[in-house]
């Protein structure tokens, strides 16, 4: 792969390059423009050759054989493991547990955490823009053993209200649930200010990365997280394949989710023991191939730098206001530029979010559409649904100018012009 990027500036022509879907056109000739990378990223060049890599080459059974290619496998597994945890900077490998996505990594911890610790009295912390992976499942365990769910309270522009965090933060708290970055307006959360509040009362903290870890440099330790879950396909890895970080002793006190072969330390008619750390909560055959491909994705955008990426988006994020904002009738919601990540959800006065999802479409535009999977912020908004456009290392200016253009053709075509 070139050299793409100079200090915190990306040749972002060459990193389109890089995706091969990106060159190629639409019917009747259009030009792609993915918008819709907080849902998924697009995959580079490398990463699809590393996944058809191991399916061509050395496919096996992970953790089942001594002939080669169960070694190259294995080795492949761990390999990934230990970039995962250099990625996170997390004080050892055996703190990476692979699971199928943010999902099953948040659900990992709310069941195998709070069934032996969550006691009735205890509280919750949520907030309204929690992804429902990470609202949900706190939710239910707390509604089975007899636990409060209590909301930090969120400013007018939709972030924390840090300020107010005394209100609901206090010795009866056991767990703070917390998205790194909202998936609806991009707000980028205090975590490691929540983690010294937290950990100040005795509780932990659970964060949701899976919008955070692509897009900005995160280090566990430094921020001291006790849990925090991402999925590689947000990260321009393959689908089907998660991480859960969680402090060792903490993983070692907890128990598995899912109970079957490989995390397995002994099996009797009288009972059974469990393997330790990450293999406890890894039970069944892996996603093997997408694995391996996940370090492949790492080595990429490594190679590009987070802090360039991060800093490419940023700039799209104000270009992308700046240009929205112009439209008439069109509201952003969530905080300023500076307070965010590289998502811009809005409605426009007169149109439904659906038809201008189908509008920008027939202009190869490409958003989402709906609630998001946050019905509560969309509760707390006065709307059911909002269009997002999100973006990724590999959006240029370009497709924002498209995007402004595809929705001043759907404002005419919905004869809002």
């Amino acid at each position: 792969m070139p050299d793409v990027a100079t200090e915190d500036r990306l040749d972002i022509d060459a990193v389109r390059r890089d995706f091969p879907i990106l060159g190629r056109p639409l019917a009747k000739g259009l030009q792609l423009v993915y918008l819709d990378s907080a849902s998924s990223a697009q995959k580079p060049q490398a990463v699809i050759d590393k996944e058809v890599e191991v399916y061509e080459n050395y496919y096996a059974n992970a953790y089942r054989g001594v002939y080669r290619f169960g070694i190259q496998v294995d080795d492949g597994l761990e390999l990934t493991r230990s970039k995962v945890q250099a990625l996170l900077n997390a004080e050892r490998s055996e703190e990476i547990v692979f699971t199928s996505g943010s999902t099953m990594a948040i659900n990992t911890v709310a069941y195998g955490w709070a069934r032996k610790n969550l006691q009735a009295g205890d509280e919750v912390l949520l907030n309204e823009m929690e992804h429902h992976a990470n609202f949900v499942p706190w939710q239910q365990m707390a509604a089975q053993v007899g636990a409060t769910c209590r909301m930090i309270p969120l400013t007018a522009d939709l972030r924390l209200d840090m300020d107010r965090l005394g209100e609901v933060l206090g010795p009866r708290t056991k767990m703070v649930a917390v998205t790194g970055m909202s998936n609806v307006t991009g707000t980028i959360n205090p975590i490691q200010e929540l983690a010294r509040r937290a950990h100040e009362v005795g509780a932990l903290i659970a964060v949701d990365g899976a919008q955070s870890v692509p897009h900005q440099a995160t280090d566990v330790r430094a921020l001291d997280v006790d849990f925090l879950a991402f999925s590689g396909h947000k990260l321009c890895g393959p689908s089907g394949i998660g991480v859960l970080y969680g402090k060792y002793a903490l993983l070692e006190e907890m128990d598995p989710l899912l109970y079957g072969g490989h995390m397995i330390d002994r099996v009797t008619r009288e009972g059974s023991t469990w393997a330790p750390p990450p293999a406890k909560f890894e039970a069944g055959t892996s996603a093997i191939a997408q694995c391996v491909a996940l370090s492949a994705a790492i080595d990429y955008l490594e190679k590009l730098g987070i802090a360039a990426i991060s800093a490419h988006e940023s700039r799209l994020t104000s270009y992308a206001h700046e240009r929205l904002l112009q439209v008439p009738g069109l509201k952003i919601y969530g905080p300023a530029p500076p307070h965010k990540g590289a998502i811009v959800s809005f409605t426009i006065e007169g149109a439904h979010p659906e038809d201008l999802a189908q509008l920008l479409d027939r202009r190869g535009v490409f958003v989402r559409h709906g609630h998001h999977c946050t019905m509560p912020l969309h509760d707390l908004m006065g709307v059911s649904a909002t269009v997002r456009a999100s973006f990724g290392v590999y959006t240029s200016r370009a497709d924002i100018d498209a995007l402004v253009e595809a929705i001043q053709f759907a404002r005419e075509k919905l004869r809002l012009a």
